[in-house]
Protein backbone atom coordinates (compact mmCIF):
# COMPACT_ATOMS: atom_id res chain seq x y z
CA UNK A 1 0.00 0.00 0.00
CA UNK A 2 1.00 2.97 -0.87
CA UNK A 3 0.57 6.67 0.33
CA UNK A 4 -1.54 9.18 -1.60
CA UNK A 5 -1.61 13.15 -1.71
CA UNK A 6 -4.37 12.60 0.82
CA UNK A 7 -4.86 10.73 4.06
CA UNK A 8 -7.97 10.22 6.34
CA UNK A 9 -8.34 8.28 8.89
CA UNK A 10 -11.24 6.75 11.20
CA UNK A 11 -11.14 5.12 14.89
CA UNK A 12 -13.60 2.86 16.06
CA UNK A 13 -13.86 0.85 19.18
CA UNK A 14 -16.36 -1.90 20.95
CA UNK A 15 -16.47 -3.41 24.29
CA UNK A 16 -17.89 -6.78 25.26
CA UNK A 17 -21.12 -6.12 27.19
CA UNK A 18 -21.91 -2.48 25.49
CA UNK A 19 -21.65 -2.95 21.87
CA UNK A 20 -21.93 -6.81 21.83
CA UNK A 21 -22.38 -10.02 23.71
CA UNK A 22 -20.86 -13.57 23.16
CA UNK A 23 -22.72 -15.79 25.87
CA UNK A 24 -26.04 -15.36 24.40
CA UNK A 25 -25.01 -16.25 20.49
CA UNK A 26 -26.03 -13.05 19.11
CA UNK A 27 -22.59 -12.59 17.88
CA UNK A 28 -19.98 -14.78 17.15
CA UNK A 29 -16.04 -13.84 17.47
CA UNK A 30 -15.62 -13.39 13.73
CA UNK A 31 -18.40 -11.19 13.75
CA UNK A 32 -17.60 -9.02 15.97
CA UNK A 33 -14.02 -8.73 14.38
CA UNK A 34 -15.95 -7.77 11.10
CA UNK A 35 -18.74 -5.25 12.19
CA UNK A 36 -15.43 -3.65 14.41
CA UNK A 37 -13.80 -3.18 11.37
CA UNK A 38 -16.65 -2.70 9.61
CA UNK A 39 -18.12 0.06 11.34
CA UNK A 40 -14.50 2.17 10.86
CA UNK A 41 -14.45 0.79 7.06
CA UNK A 42 -18.02 2.55 6.80
CA UNK A 43 -16.84 5.93 7.26
CA UNK A 44 -14.68 5.83 5.06
CA UNK A 45 -16.73 5.45 2.42
CA UNK A 46 -18.87 7.85 3.58
CA UNK A 47 -15.86 10.35 3.07
CA UNK A 48 -15.10 9.10 -0.79
CA UNK A 49 -12.17 7.22 0.12
CA UNK A 50 -9.81 4.24 -0.85
CA UNK A 51 -9.84 2.24 2.32
CA UNK A 52 -5.81 1.94 3.22
CA UNK A 53 -4.53 0.24 6.25
CA UNK A 54 -6.13 -0.70 9.22
CA UNK A 55 -4.47 -1.32 12.86
CA UNK A 56 -6.40 -3.60 15.54
CA UNK A 57 -5.75 -3.34 18.98
CA UNK A 58 -7.56 -5.89 21.32
CA UNK A 59 -7.90 -6.49 24.91
CA UNK A 60 -8.38 -9.84 25.23
CA UNK A 61 -9.63 -11.77 28.82
CA UNK A 62 -8.65 -14.75 30.61
CA UNK A 63 -11.51 -17.08 29.58
CA UNK A 64 -11.30 -16.33 26.00
CA UNK A 65 -9.82 -18.82 24.03
CA UNK A 66 -7.10 -18.87 21.67
CA UNK A 67 -9.34 -20.13 19.20
CA UNK A 68 -11.56 -17.31 19.67
CA UNK A 69 -8.93 -14.30 19.02
CA UNK A 70 -7.84 -16.17 15.57
CA UNK A 71 -11.26 -15.99 14.87
CA UNK A 72 -12.17 -13.20 15.87
CA UNK A 73 -9.16 -10.85 13.56
CA UNK A 74 -10.51 -13.66 10.88
CA UNK A 75 -13.28 -12.52 10.66
CA UNK A 76 -11.64 -8.69 10.00
CA UNK A 77 -9.48 -9.93 7.72
CA UNK A 78 -12.13 -11.28 5.71
CA UNK A 79 -13.64 -8.18 5.83
CA UNK A 80 -10.99 -5.94 5.19
CA UNK A 81 -9.93 -8.63 2.38
CA UNK A 82 -13.22 -7.50 1.02
CA UNK A 83 -12.74 -3.88 1.05
CA UNK A 84 -9.37 -3.38 -0.07
CA UNK A 85 -7.61 -2.96 3.21
CA UNK A 86 -4.59 -4.41 4.59
CA UNK A 87 -4.16 -5.02 8.40
CA UNK A 88 -1.08 -3.71 8.91
CA UNK A 89 -0.37 -4.32 12.95
CA UNK A 90 -2.01 -3.64 16.10
CA UNK A 91 -1.52 -4.61 20.02
CA UNK A 92 -2.87 -7.37 21.96
CA UNK A 93 -3.08 -6.58 25.67
CA UNK A 94 -5.22 -8.55 28.79
CA UNK A 95 -8.27 -7.33 29.71
CA UNK A 96 -11.37 -8.04 32.30
CA UNK A 97 -13.63 -8.00 29.45
CA UNK A 98 -12.85 -8.04 25.26
CA UNK A 99 -12.78 -5.23 23.53
CA UNK A 100 -11.45 -4.11 20.54
CA UNK A 101 -10.30 -0.74 19.07
CA UNK A 102 -9.62 -0.03 14.89
CA UNK A 103 -8.12 2.24 13.52
CA UNK A 104 -8.33 3.10 9.68
CA UNK A 105 -6.35 5.25 6.94
CA UNK A 106 -8.06 6.20 3.87
CA UNK A 107 -6.53 7.92 0.93
CA UNK A 108 -7.27 10.03 -2.15
CA UNK A 109 -5.74 11.33 -4.86
CA UNK A 110 -7.46 14.88 -5.00
CA UNK A 111 -9.45 17.12 -1.80
CA UNK A 112 -12.75 16.52 -4.59
CA UNK A 113 -12.20 12.90 -4.52
CA UNK A 114 -13.79 13.45 -1.18
CA UNK A 115 -16.98 14.64 0.66
CA UNK A 116 -17.71 15.98 3.90
CA UNK A 117 -21.17 16.52 5.66
CA UNK A 118 -21.45 19.78 5.64
CA UNK A 119 -22.05 20.74 1.73
CA UNK A 120 -26.04 20.30 1.73
CA UNK A 121 -27.78 22.93 0.05
CA UNK A 122 -31.60 23.79 0.05
CA UNK A 123 -33.15 21.84 -3.29
CA UNK A 124 -30.83 18.82 -3.04
CA UNK A 125 -32.46 15.53 -2.68
CA UNK A 126 -31.51 12.88 0.10
CA UNK A 127 -30.93 9.56 -0.52
CA UNK A 128 -29.89 6.60 0.54
CA UNK A 129 -28.25 3.15 -0.25
CA UNK A 130 -29.19 -0.76 0.27
CA UNK A 131 -32.34 -0.93 2.80
CA UNK A 132 -32.28 0.19 6.01
CA UNK A 133 -33.82 -2.03 9.59
CA UNK A 134 -32.22 -5.20 9.67
CA UNK A 135 -29.76 -5.00 12.78
CA UNK A 136 -32.87 -2.68 14.62
CA UNK A 137 -35.12 -5.74 14.24
CA UNK A 138 -32.75 -8.40 14.57
CA UNK A 139 -32.24 -6.57 17.74
CA UNK A 140 -35.76 -5.80 18.65
CA UNK A 141 -36.69 -10.01 18.05
CA UNK A 142 -34.02 -11.09 20.40
CA UNK A 143 -35.09 -8.71 22.99
CA UNK A 144 -38.99 -9.68 22.69
CA UNK A 145 -37.55 -13.15 22.99
CA UNK A 146 -35.24 -12.38 26.28
CA UNK A 147 -38.46 -10.82 27.66
CA UNK A 148 -40.99 -13.24 26.42
CA UNK A 149 -43.16 -10.71 25.26
CA UNK A 150 -46.54 -12.81 25.59
CA UNK A 151 -45.07 -14.58 22.69
CA UNK A 152 -44.71 -11.75 20.21
CA UNK A 153 -41.09 -12.88 18.89
CA UNK A 154 -41.81 -16.38 18.24
CA UNK A 155 -45.11 -15.37 16.45
CA UNK A 156 -42.72 -13.54 13.87
CA UNK A 157 -41.39 -16.64 13.11
CA UNK A 158 -38.61 -19.23 15.33
CA UNK A 159 -36.14 -18.47 12.81
CA UNK A 160 -32.94 -17.57 14.37
CA UNK A 161 -31.98 -15.35 11.23
CA UNK A 162 -34.68 -12.95 12.73
CA UNK A 163 -32.33 -12.68 15.78
CA UNK A 164 -28.66 -11.94 14.13
CA UNK A 165 -27.91 -8.54 13.09
CA UNK A 166 -26.51 -8.40 9.60
CA UNK A 167 -23.16 -7.93 8.84
CA UNK A 168 -21.77 -5.41 8.04
CA UNK A 169 -20.91 -3.90 4.34
CA UNK A 170 -19.45 -1.14 4.15
CA UNK A 171 -20.12 0.86 0.91
CA UNK A 172 -16.56 2.02 -0.19
CA UNK A 173 -16.94 1.64 -3.93
CA UNK A 174 -20.27 3.17 -3.84
CA UNK A 175 -19.11 6.03 -2.05
CA UNK A 176 -16.43 6.45 -3.95
CA UNK A 177 -18.65 6.62 -7.53
CA UNK A 178 -20.81 9.13 -5.27
CA UNK A 179 -17.82 11.50 -4.09
CA UNK A 180 -16.44 11.09 -7.81
CA UNK A 181 -19.64 12.21 -9.18
CA UNK A 182 -20.19 15.61 -6.89
CA UNK A 183 -23.03 14.74 -4.32
CA UNK A 184 -22.73 17.62 -1.79
CA UNK A 185 -22.63 15.85 0.97
CA UNK A 186 -22.82 12.41 2.80
CA UNK A 187 -22.29 10.41 6.07
CA UNK A 188 -23.08 6.66 6.81
CA UNK A 189 -25.89 5.30 8.96
CA UNK A 190 -24.29 3.54 12.08
CA UNK A 191 -26.49 5.27 14.96
CA UNK A 192 -29.40 5.61 12.58
CA UNK A 193 -30.69 7.37 9.87
CA UNK A 194 -32.24 10.24 12.11
CA UNK A 195 -29.70 11.04 14.55
CA UNK A 196 -27.13 10.84 10.98
CA UNK A 197 -28.87 12.87 8.85
CA UNK A 198 -29.15 15.32 11.55
CA UNK A 199 -25.30 15.49 11.71
CA UNK A 200 -25.45 16.56 7.62
CA UNK A 201 -28.27 19.45 8.84
CA UNK A 202 -26.63 21.03 11.57
CA UNK A 203 -23.17 20.66 9.87
CA UNK A 204 -24.81 22.37 6.54
CA UNK A 205 -27.15 24.38 8.53
CA UNK A 206 -29.77 23.09 6.65
CA UNK A 207 -33.10 21.69 7.14
CA UNK A 208 -33.80 17.82 5.83
CA UNK A 209 -37.33 16.60 5.24
CA UNK A 210 -37.84 12.98 5.04
CA UNK A 211 -40.68 10.62 4.37
CA UNK A 212 -40.87 7.47 6.57
CA UNK A 213 -43.13 5.85 3.96
CA UNK A 214 -39.97 6.52 1.81
CA UNK A 215 -37.73 4.14 3.50
CA UNK A 216 -36.27 1.16 1.84
CA UNK A 217 -36.89 -1.84 4.58
CA UNK A 218 -34.60 -4.50 4.99
CA UNK A 219 -35.28 -7.97 4.39
CA UNK A 220 -38.33 -9.15 7.14
CA UNK A 221 -38.30 -5.72 8.52
CA UNK A 222 -41.63 -5.40 8.14
CA UNK A 223 -42.86 -8.96 9.51
CA UNK A 224 -40.35 -8.75 12.09
CA UNK A 225 -42.28 -5.35 13.12
CA UNK A 226 -46.03 -6.86 12.63
CA UNK A 227 -45.41 -9.49 15.19
CA UNK A 228 -44.03 -7.11 17.43
CA UNK A 229 -46.41 -4.36 17.11
CA UNK A 230 -44.12 -1.76 15.65
CA UNK A 231 -44.18 0.34 13.20
CA UNK A 232 -41.43 -0.92 10.97
CA UNK A 233 -40.02 2.98 9.42
CA UNK A 234 -40.07 4.38 12.47
CA UNK A 235 -37.82 1.48 13.30
CA UNK A 236 -35.80 1.60 10.27
CA UNK A 237 -35.14 5.68 11.03
CA UNK A 238 -34.29 5.05 14.46
CA UNK A 239 -32.33 1.95 14.65
CA UNK A 240 -28.67 2.13 14.06
CA UNK A 241 -25.71 -0.29 12.33
CA UNK A 242 -27.26 -0.48 9.17
CA UNK A 243 -23.95 1.02 7.66
CA UNK A 244 -25.18 2.54 4.80
CA UNK A 245 -24.68 6.00 2.89
CA UNK A 246 -27.20 9.23 3.02
CA UNK A 247 -26.18 11.73 0.72
CA UNK A 248 -27.54 15.13 -0.38
CA UNK A 249 -27.39 15.43 -4.40
CA UNK A 250 -28.55 18.15 -6.46
CA UNK A 251 -31.76 17.09 -8.46
CA UNK A 252 -30.13 16.84 -11.84
CA UNK A 253 -27.92 13.86 -11.04
CA UNK A 254 -30.52 12.00 -9.54
CA UNK A 255 -30.20 9.37 -12.56
CA UNK A 256 -26.57 9.15 -12.18
CA UNK A 257 -26.61 8.41 -8.93
CA UNK A 258 -28.44 5.78 -9.32
CA UNK A 259 -26.47 4.53 -11.92
CA UNK A 260 -23.20 5.60 -10.30
CA UNK A 261 -24.57 3.59 -7.26
CA UNK A 262 -25.48 0.41 -9.35
CA UNK A 263 -22.57 0.10 -11.01
CA UNK A 264 -21.03 0.16 -7.60
CA UNK A 265 -22.24 -2.56 -6.29
CA UNK A 266 -25.43 -4.57 -5.64
CA UNK A 267 -27.29 -2.13 -4.30
CA UNK A 268 -29.49 0.54 -5.04
CA UNK A 269 -30.24 4.35 -4.30
CA UNK A 270 -33.70 5.24 -2.40
CA UNK A 271 -34.83 8.85 -2.25
CA UNK A 272 -35.75 9.63 0.54
CA UNK A 273 -36.52 13.66 0.84
CA UNK A 274 -35.26 17.28 0.49
CA UNK A 275 -33.27 19.43 1.99
CA UNK A 276 -34.77 23.00 3.05
CA UNK A 277 -32.90 26.56 3.66
CA UNK A 278 -32.90 26.49 7.58
CA UNK A 279 -35.53 29.30 8.34
CA UNK A 280 -37.64 29.61 10.15
CA UNK A 281 -37.01 25.98 12.07
CA UNK A 282 -33.73 25.93 12.26
CA UNK A 283 -31.07 23.23 11.32
CA UNK A 284 -32.24 19.89 12.00
CA UNK A 285 -34.27 16.78 10.97
CA UNK A 286 -38.27 16.72 10.22
CA UNK A 287 -39.88 13.38 10.03
CA UNK A 288 -43.04 12.98 7.91
CA UNK A 289 -45.76 10.05 8.46
CA UNK A 290 -47.53 9.22 5.06
CA UNK A 291 -50.45 11.43 6.07
CA UNK A 292 -48.40 14.72 6.28
CA UNK A 293 -47.90 15.16 9.85
CA UNK A 294 -44.88 15.44 11.69
CA UNK A 295 -44.03 12.40 14.15
CA UNK A 296 -41.44 11.97 16.86
CA UNK A 297 -39.44 9.00 17.43
CA UNK A 298 -39.19 7.36 20.91
CA UNK A 299 -35.43 8.37 21.83
CA UNK A 300 -35.07 10.86 18.86
CA UNK A 301 -36.30 14.19 18.60
CA UNK A 302 -37.87 15.32 15.60
CA UNK A 303 -36.39 18.29 15.44
CA UNK A 304 -32.57 18.45 16.51
CA UNK A 305 -31.27 21.87 17.24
Amino acid sequence: MRARPLCVVSVDAVVEGTHFRLDDGSATPAEVGARALGAALSDLAAMGASAGEAYLALGLPPQLSEGDALALVSGAQALAHAGGAIIAGGDVVRSPILSLSVTVVGWAEHERELVGRDGARAGDLVGVTGALGGAGAALAAREARAADAAGAANSAGDSPALERAPLPTPRLAEGRALAALGVHAMIDLSDGLATDAAHIARASDVRLRLELERLPLGERVAETCRALERDPYELAASAGEDYELCFCAPSELREAAEAAVAEAGATRVTWIGEVLDAAPNGAGVSLFAGNRSEVRLDGFEHSWQ
